[in-house]
């Protein structure tokens, strides 16, 4: 005869993983904002850009980003040499968007 399963120790095993997998993602995305300097921005500044990027529906602009962080994640440099840079309408600058005035 086999042991019976202890579904509540499965399970409050799995609720553990689940948090720890949560809290990892939340470590990870800070550590995100911080290598990319938008921990310079206002809290509000960066939530906005976030909501703007999440709700992007142009396909064009999203692929515009996703090449941009895929080079920030193979370390290429970043276009900054030029002081202010132009961006393209509709993208939001991962560099805190500071320029001198």
């Amino acid at each position: 005869m086999r042991k019976p399963r202890d579904f509540d120790s499965e399970l409050k095993a799995l609720a553990d993983k689940a948090k720890q997998l949560k809290e990892r993602r939340v470590r990870d995305l800070g550590a995100l904002v911080i290598a990319t300097g938008a921990d310079a921005l206002d809290a509000e500044v960066l939530a906005g850009a976030l909501l703007d990027a999440a709700a992007n529906t142009d396909k064009a602009i999203g692929e515009g980003w996703r090449k941009r962080g895929a080079d920030f994640f193979q370390g290429k440099p970043r276009d900054t040499a030029s002081g202010t840079r132009q961006q393209p309408e509709g993208t939001l600058p991962l560099d805190g968007g500071a320029t001198s005035a």
